[in-house]
């Protein structure tokens, strides 16, 4: 046991550091404990295993029921820095690193680059034929070498972003209480109601720029996986840091489990949240408003918090609700309106016309429908200078009752109310297709293969370029491949999906499919809103990043028939992005960083994160 001198000193420590705010305990070496009372107040013969190292804190002798306090070394250095992923770099400390850090004998001898090291990587996770295998054995990566991590998919993004993310991260969320091994980011349940604040403080970072907050009610086209939602927003935060640049220590992923109503879940012994239905009204609305009141008391008025893969119902209540006193941003309704738009006016320049000139039919009239729609019109109505409720009328939904039309008009939610517009009641979609006669077709259902022979077959017949954009993720609910759309409609049809498709030969040709991934938009958007201090999110800044990665689409990606840029150019696409957004933010008075940089795109490249490795002294 320790001696009563030992444990008063030992406590006054820790009480000291906690009351400076500093939430790690340090620890004392064993020899400055020894040094600091009047020899050894521990009696040897109580060492650990006998063989002479002093059970300091009387942890070897406790019993299984007994407390005791985990004491840890906060400096990194030998086995502590091997296991610290943010500073570990494995083969690649160098002869004097091993020296300084303790780290002889702990490592093999060789020595081995941070190029080599991913050269390696590569080609073993070339080896699984798996894509779930990939995505963990990338988790593991990130959980034991961070800068690696992030120069693997940076210089492998193409290959890597279809791991990392949509469509292997769907399969990941469905069983992640299976492959759950360390917790990425913060788990904010309704045991924690009353005490969030606390919760936050409980994470290591304090300088935190975003946050992707996610409940788990709608992850994908997946539905309702609960706590098991956590693997979305830990994948947006790590495209991010690749894709935009932002520092990894300022990024946290958060997911509020209220619970799940999905059975299999609850039945399922390995589920890792709550086991009971979803909260849902005053319960819930008093839990989000905990916590964001907590967010911006503890990390201040400029923390973006982006909503995530939340229910249609929750979604546009708390956007509506928290943008005019917080910095929110919805991924779903507002990212994917974004990146679509991006790659609608992109197709102009091979359908010609201008945007007013097109009719738009969607098929889902949710989160993503509704927020594509509305902000197509938003464009339209700056272009024209018209009221946005003319724009509007150019623009139709199906939901899952048919069209939506003004007959409809008292049953419909609040959000599809502006697209009810006069039109004889019509049910299905390609009688919707053959009456509406769309120049553009936008899939945003969630439901696979909606997308018919029949639906592609009209659209080509009056359209000598249709565009069809089958925009639902995972792959399994894509209203229609790439294959389908070009045999379809003969090699006509400009196509577009959410998740990746491969390039596609039809009639000797090459077609190579664009995919309006969010990837395009949010990290450009969020490093704009950082770079210049903004403090609100505002429709202009959206439509300003549209138009930055529609100019990025040159002559010769429209030669090979693509409508957005190769994401190999995507950390400068990200840049370009994130000067327009900052350059709005100061145009409407809401950036907060002064004075404004003279040059927005190399300040947003100086800003950007580098996964290289650093030299340690």
């Amino acid at each position: 046991m320790l001696s009563v001198k030992r444990h008063t000193f030992l406590l006054s420590l820790q009480k000291l550091l906690l009351g400076r705010g500093e939430r790690r305990v340090f620890a004392l070496m064993e020899s400055t404990t020894n040094t600091m009372v009047n020899g050894s107040d521990l009696d040897n013969n109580n060492a650990a295993g006998g063989g002479g190292v002093v059970d300091v804190y009387g942890e070897d002798f406790a019993t299984e029921d007994q407390l005791i306090t985990p004491w840890t070394v906060s400096v990194a250095s030998g086995y502590t820095l091997l296991r610290d992923p943010r500073h570990n770099k494995g083969l690649a400390f160098t002869e004097n690193e091993r020296d300084a850090h303790y780290l002889r004998g702990l490592l093999p001898p060789a020595l081995m680059n941070q190029e080599l090291q991913e050269k390696r990587l590569m080609h073993n996770l070339r080896q699984y034929k798996v894509p779930l295998q990939r995505y963990v054995a990338m988790m593991d990566l990130q959980e034991r070498n961070e800068r690696l991590f992030y120069k693997l998919l940076i210089d492998n993004v193409e290959e890597l972003l279809p791991v990392v993310y949509t469509p292997t991260v769907g399969e990941a969320c469905q069983k992640y209480g299976s492959i759950f091994r360390r917790p990425q980011g913060l788990y904010i349940s309704l045991k924690e109601k009353g005490k969030i604040l606390e919760v936050l403080k409980n994470w290591p970072e304090r300088n935190i720029q975003v946050i992707v907050v996610t409940d788990g009610e709608r992850i994908l086209g997946l539905g309702d996986l609960g706590c098991q939602g956590m693997g979305i927003p830990v994948g947006k935060l790590s495209l991010y840091t690749a894709l935009g640049g932002l520092r990894p220590s300022a990024c946290l992923p958060i997911t509020i489990d209220v619970g799940t109503n999905n059975e299999q879940l609850l039945n399922d012994e390995f589920y890792i949240g709550l086991r009971q239905k979803r909260a849902t009204g005053q319960e819930y609305a008093e839990l989000l408003q905990e916590f964001m009141t907590a967010v911006k008391q503890n990390y201040g008025e400029k923390v973006l918090i982006q909503f995530e893969d939340f229910a249609n119902h929750n979604a546009f209540e708390l956007l509506s609700k928290y943008s005019s006193s917080h910095l929110v941003f919805n991924d779903d309704i507002q990212g994917t309106a974004s990146v679509v738009l991006a790659g609608i006016l992109s197709a102009l320049k091979l359908v010609g016309g201008t945007l007013a000139d097109q009719t738009f039919l969607f098929l889902g009239a949710g989160e993503a429908g509704t927020g594509i729609a509305e902000l197509i019109a938003l464009e339209m109505s700056k272009q024209t200078k018209a009221p946005i409720e003319e724009a509007r009328k150019k623009i139709w939904l199906v939901d899952s009752k048919g069209l939506i039309v003004s007959s409809r008009k008292e049953s419909l939610q609040h959000f599809k109310k502006p697209w009810a517009h006069e039109h004889a009641p019509i049910k299905s979609l390609l009688d919707a297709v053959k009456a509406i006669k769309p120049t553009m077709l936008m899939g945003t259902s969630g439901v696979g293969k909606t997308f018919t022979k029949e639906v592609v077959e009209a659209m080509a017949s009056f359209n000598e370029k249709p565009v069809i954009f089958a925009l639902s993720n995972p792959t399994s609910q894509s209203e229609c491949t790439a294959e389908e759309a070009y045999t379809w409609s003969k090699g006509q049809a400009i196509f577009a999906s959410g998740s990746p498709f491969d390039p596609v030969e039809y009639n000797g040709k090459v077609f190579v499919p664009g995919q309006g991934n969010n990837a395009y938009i949010f990290p450009g958007l969020g490093l704009g809103l950082i770079i210049s201090g903004a403090i609100r999110v505002r429709d202009e800044m959206l439509l300003a990043a549209s138009e930055a990665l529609a100019a990025q689409v040159t002559q010769e990606h429209f030669d090979k028939g693509l409508i957005y840029p190769p994401f190999t150019n995507i950390r400068k696409i990200s840049a370009h992005i994130a000067a327009k957004v900052a350059a709005k933010a100061y145009d409407l008075g809401l950036a907060s960083r002064l004075p404004r940089p003279k040059d927005l795109v190399s300040y947003a490249e100086s800003c950007m994160y580098s996964p290289m490795y650093r030299s340690y002294r």
